[in-house]
């Protein structure tokens, strides 16, 4: 059984950092391009940062940038983001997915072609 595990999240006040995981389960991650996505209450999912399987090259949202970093260790099948410097417009669930295609569009990266998601951790910023 496939499954993308995620963990991480939780509440921290702003100015904080957490460091999200995405482990795969019955899946070789480093055969995907992995994202991560985050979906606040009455929002719709945004991506937030995309990172290639091959030469990891990543993307990351305009609003994330410079706060925000992924990678990928293919030892422990784990992608990782790295959030500091958090604000509460960073509330929301991170998910993360498996696809075949990191791009970007309106300046936001996504993924094409999703094979697997991740049941989504809370992040909530406050204080």
């Amino acid at each position: 059984q496939v499954q993308l595990v995620e963990s991480g999240g939780g509440l921290v006040q702003p100015g904080g950092s957490l460091r999200l995981a995405c482990a795969g389960s019955g899946v070789t991650l480093a055969n995907y391009h992995v994202g991560w996505f985050r979906q606040a209450p009455g929002q719709e999912r945004e991506g937030v940062s995309c990172i290639e399987g091959d030469f990891g090259a990543t993307l990351y949202a305009d609003s994330v940038k410079g706060r925000v970093t992924i990678s990928r260790d293919h030892r422990k099948n784990t992608v990782y983001l790295e959030m500091n410097s958090l604000k509460p417009d960073d509330t929301a669930v991170y998910s993360c997915a498996a696809g075949y295609r990191c791009y970007v569009r309106d300046d936001a990266p996504l993924l094409r072609s999703v094979q697997f998601w991740g049941q989504g951790t809370q992040v909530t910023v406050s204080s």
